[in-house]
């Protein structure tokens, strides 16, 4: 062990003992912890679990009370209305969410019960419930998973911070004091003064309490990345607390700082969460008023008004409320040119049509090629194609997917979201890896004589909004692939392969 290690070891081993000593001298959380460890306790029996559940949160009033309050809400409006009893809500809503619900109220409790006057630590707590407001805003706009599994670890996420300035108020001064002589940033001052990370302090605080191991491992930061395929269950917790707390830091920052931070958090996790920028701010926005709501004693009546660019707020224009018209004066044009266009220029006309006529973020024309037994992309129209396109191929032999599926059904398909966890095994790697954030999008084959010489694929990614194709839109379509096909019969003796490339 070098001799730097060894000193950081050292140090934080003396600041881990000296925050259980202050812990122990103000009394923290003896009963706190009990409640805690009852319900993890309750959430994991074996036996009479939702009896369990109910009994261990009707031994506190007040949680009872804020329990069946947010059982009543508008977010668990779609599960049953008019609950009024903890033994219907655990039924209704099931122990795990119940567990997580209550979890996240005796959190904020317990902090609010040992945070000091001074403003770092009340301005800590704030942000952590800000951050939980946020996670459940996020989740109901976007998943079905657990919004409050999502909100503890929102909470939790920057434990260690609030325990450092709840408790080590005079440690953390000298961390703010060394940024601003140094010159260095937060984190290194936290290892060089406490001897280990906040995160790390947040961990170990956590396993002392408790706290389940799903939890915990989720008490990081997360940066944003490009995904392939959907995040696993702990990365998507991570990740979802991760922007949730960096959007409640943001909301207590000056305006300008605060537009520019939350304009920025929209573009790096929209994506990889699978919101939309502007959903993702109208959440911000919504756990604003519910956060002032509910916790008026810990969060300022502060309402943040949120001016994004509207390059960042608003999605990307998407599909036209005049598709039908646009799609079917692209036939008319198909149909003037086909006597006499060669089957590369009426393909390019057919997917310019499909282009604009549905606003998509893309369209790629695949060509099959029998010689090299597979369907690679050959034309296409939409920013960024040009450099995935040596990826956007693969073999004609059947699989089962979605791709394989519309060719030998020789039928249109449509996915309205891509994204579905339940949907991953239908599309193929290929396609999950060259375009992971699409949301929707459509196959178009092209089959003559019973065989599938190629088709027409558009999509539509994340950053444009939600937009479906209607049965009129299918009935043009249609016809404009009929088309084709037709002028790919007449041409194809006179044509050795589809001409011409477009970008």
């Amino acid at each position: 062990m070098s001799i730097v290690r060894a000193k950081e070891t050292s140090t934080s081993g003396k600041t881990m003992t000296l925050l259980w000593s202050r812990v122990r001298q103000r009394g923290d959380l003896p009963a706190f912890s009990r409640v805690v460890n009852a319900i993890v306790g309750a959430m994991h029996s074996d036996d009479d679990r939702e009896f369990n559940m109910t009994r261990t949160v009707l031994q506190d009033p007040a949680l009872t009370q804020k329990v069946l309050r947010l059982a009543n809400s508008a977010m668990y409006a779609m599960f049953e209305q008019g609950i009024n009893t903890v033994s219907k809500a655990v039924i209704v809503l099931g122990t795990q969410a119940i567990g997580h619900l209550a979890l996240g109220l005796k959190l904020i409790d317990g902090l609010q019960a040992v945070s000091s006057d001074s403003a770092p630590a009340r301005g800590e707590l704030e942000k952590a419930v800000l951050a939980g407001h946020i996670a459940r805003q996020l989740v109901s706009s976007i998943s079905t998973r657990d919004a409050e599994e999502a909100v503890v670890c929102s909470i939790l996420h920057t434990l260690g911070r609030m325990m450092a300035t709840f408790y080590l108020s005079d440690l953390w001064q000298q961390v703010q004091a060394c940024c601003a002589e140094r010159g260095i940033g937060e984190d290194q001052a936290v290892r060089d003064i406490l001897g280990l990370g906040l995160d790390e302090i947040g961990r170990q605080v956590a396993q002392q309490w408790g706290l389940p191991f799903s939890l915990i491992s989720t008490m990081h930061d997360v940066a944003p990345r490009k995904t392939t395929e959907p995040l696993d269950h702990q990365d998507w917790l991570a990740a979802i607390s991760t922007l949730s707390a960096h959007c409640a830091t943001a909301l207590r920052a000056d305006d300008d700082v605060c537009n520019k931070a939350l304009a920025a958090l929209a573009r790096d996790y929209a994506g990889m969460l699978g919101l939309e920028a502007a959903q993702m701010l109208r959440a911000v926005d919504a756990a604003q008023t519910t956060a002032a709501d509910e916790h008026a004693d810990v969060v300022r009546p502060l309402k943040r008004v949120i001016n994004i660019e509207e390059s960042v707020l608003e999605p990307l224009a998407g599909k036209p409320a005049d598709a039908a018209q646009i799609l079917a004066r692209g036939m008319a044009d198909m149909r003037g040119a086909a006597s006499t266009a060669s089957i590369g220029q009426l393909m390019t006309m057919a997917l310019e049509t499909v282009y604009q006529g549905f606003g998509f973020s893309r369209a790629i024309a695949f060509l099959r090629n029998p010689e090299q037994g597979q369907y690679a992309a050959r034309m296409w129209f939409g920013e960024g194609v040009e450099e995935i396109a040596p990826r956007l191929a693969f073999a004609d032999a059947y699989q089962p997917d979605v791709f394989h599926a519309a060719l030998a059904a020789d039928k249109i398909i449509f996915v309205e979201y891509a994204l579905d966890a339940a949907f991953v095994n239908r599309v193929p790697r290929w396609w999950r890896e060259a375009l992971p954030m699409v949301r929707s999008f459509m196959v178009l084959p092209v089959t003559v004589e019973r065989q599938a010489v190629g088709f027409i694929y558009g999509d539509w990614d994340l950053a444009k909004p939600e937009a479906k194709i209607e049965q009129a839109e299918v009935l043009l379509l249609n016809e404009l692939r009929m088309l084709v096909a037709r002028v790919v019969e007449q041409r194809r003796p006179m044509e050795a392969s589809w001409s011409g490339r477009t970008s």
